[in-house]
């Protein structure tokens, strides 16, 4: 898959609010009312990402979560990138 210009990037960051651009990837932090409800929304993460065959970056700080997706195989941005957000959003 071709990487996203950074004109690109800014136009799907505009539709995908509550997300950033975080180096070679786009990140965004959800926080919940405690530990077990964070791992629950960590858990249907995990299960959009076997199906996409898509895997984020997953960081747990007892109910905070930060999700940051890359196509790491092609070094940077790519529309499934943008896709898995917004299906991770629809959670």
């Amino acid at each position: 898959m071709s990487l996203l210009e950074d004109a690109e990037i800014a136009a799907e960051l505009a539709r995908t609010p509550g997300w950033k651009r975080s180096g070679p990837a786009i990140e965004r932090l959800y926080r919940f009312r405690d530990f077990r409800e964070a791992m629950v929304f960590v858990n249907w993460v995990a299960a959009i990402a076997e199906r996409a065959n898509h895997h984020p970056d997953v960081t747990i700080r007892y109910n905070e979560v930060t999700i940051s997706v890359w196509t790491h195989s092609d070094g940077g941005l790519t529309p499934k990138d943008f896709t898995l957000a917004r299906w991770i959003d629809a959670l």
